[in-house]
């Protein structure tokens, strides 16, 4: 199975990718197990976090089944060292084309962030595999109903900001293929257990919201 199967595989069982932003090494591999017991394949280290990449190489090294990668991914150099660090997910707040094309050339997996018809259009062009609604808190549901209505079929929708477990249903509705998940799932100071708890509540209530 390649990295796009793989990703693609994780995003039918559990489309919601854990941002893991203030996470430090040696939190790493006892947060990623609460994770992995929660169903969570998909973990994102932001860089602006202590020491990422050394967090990254360490769940990579005991979760092989998972995918794990970076956030605030900003340059292509910073691409480079995620790929070096082991890192299979490329996430970024904005639409920088240089980006995606260096993780598209290194075998990556790309989700850029965009907020309007013209960056999703560009993100895609390059080979982006998914785009990131940042931040959702200033987009809305009838906004991705509405980019989904002109991007092409099967392009994948994922609202960041602001996602809780009670206000998933409304994104779906509209096409949204997932989230990702902030500082409701984790926040410096956070234990490993209380990460599990919400990460449960978070994998039940889009379960039910995707049901109903």
């Amino acid at each position: 199975m390649n990295l796009i199967q793989q990703f693609q595989a994780l995003q039918a069982k559990l489309p919601l990718i854990a941002i893991l932003r203030g996470l430090t090494p040696s939190e790493a591999v006892p947060v990623g197990a609460a994770l992995q017991s929660a169903g969570f394949g998909l973990w994102e280290v932001p860089l602006n976090s202590p020491e990422p990449l050394e967090s990254i190489a360490a769940m990579r090294e005991a979760y092989p089944h998972v995918l794990v990668g970076a956030g605030t991914v900003l340059t292509p150099q910073q691409v480079r060292d995620v790929h070096t660090a082991g890192g299979q997910l490329i996430i970024s707040p904005n639409c920088n084309p240089a980006v995606i094309d260096e993780a598209v050339k290194l075998g990556l997996i790309s989700l850029p962030g965009v907020f309007t018809p013209t960056e999703a259009f560009m993100a895609l062009e390059h080979g982006a595999h998914g785009l990131k609604i940042f931040p959702a808190e200033l987009a809305s549901p009838a906004v991705v109903k509405a980019l989904l209505a002109v991007l092409p079929k099967g392009s994948n929708i994922y609202p960041v900001g602001g996602i809780a477990p009670d206000n998933m249903a409304p994104w779906l509705q509209a096409g949204a293929a997932g989230f990702g998940i902030g500082s409701a799932l984790f926040k410096p100071g956070k234990t490993a257990a209380q990460v599990r708890v919400d990460a449960l509540a978070f994998a039940e209530n889009f379960r039910a919201s995707k049901a109903g």
